[in-house]
């Protein structure tokens, strides 16, 4: 009888550990930064400061909630140089450096916040310029954390910055918590077990009584 009680409360127990961890964080929602090889996009393999892209370039960014470089959301858009730099003729001395910007969704847009309509522009910088020296001339303000990564565009979002994201993609998973997310955390002590573990437990408690009650009953 002991064991049978074990599997009941076992059976009881595995799905809402499961649920658990499918309630672990989605991933990370921060600007992600690609170059654009005929038209095809290649996620780059370095930041934009470190970037040096040659006249007649196309590079992009994005911004979504994604888990890695593997699942990131591309820019959307079909326009390439000549398309975007059509108005702005060749000068001794500098590059042309076309930039598709791609805001994203509301789905993957912060707590309170919407995200600009996608526009592209045409950077004419100096010959040795950086992407992120390109992206400066044409899409001001920018914003970076103390770790050089590129949390805003054009001051988009206004606040926060690769902050990883829980599943469903709007409540920061853990750490970045705001109004009234950040109350709620409060509420039950930040790191306490949440109510739907708590329900679980309950489930779990009312079965393993059950089971007794079973028991006791043949007996």
């Amino acid at each position: 009888m002991t064991r049978r009680l074990t599997v009941l409360f076992l059976a009881a127990l595995l799905p809402l550990l499961a649920g658990a961890g499918q309630a672990q964080a989605a991933g990370y929602r921060y600007w992600s930064f690609w170059e654009r090889d005929g038209s095809a996009w290649t996620y780059a393999t370095v930041g934009p400061s470190l970037s040096r892209p040659a006249d007649g370039d196309v590079v992009g960014f994005r911004f979504s909630v994604s888990e890695d470089s593997g699942d990131a959301a591309k820019p959307r858009g079909e326009a390439g140089f000549d398309a975007i730099c059509a108005k702005t003729p060749a000068k001794d001395g500098t590059k042309r450096v076309a930039l598709v910007l791609d805001f994203g969704t509301p789905a993957d847009a912060p707590s309170g916040e919407r995200p600009p309509a996608a526009r592209t522009a045409c950077a004419q910088v100096a010959e040795d310029a950086s992407t992120a020296e390109a992206l400066a001339s044409v899409a001001e303000p920018l914003r970076y954390d103390g770790n050089a990564l590129l949390c805003a565009i054009a001051g988009y979002p206004a606040k926060g910055c690769g902050e990883q994201v829980a599943e469903g993609g709007k409540e920061p998973a853990s750490g970045t918590a705001s109004g009234t997310e950040e109350a709620a955390a409060e509420d039950d002590g930040g790191s306490g077990p949440s109510v739907g573990l708590i329900a679980g437990a309950a489930v779990v408690v009312v079965l393993g009584a059950a089971a007794v009650w079973q028991v006791r009953r043949r007996a």
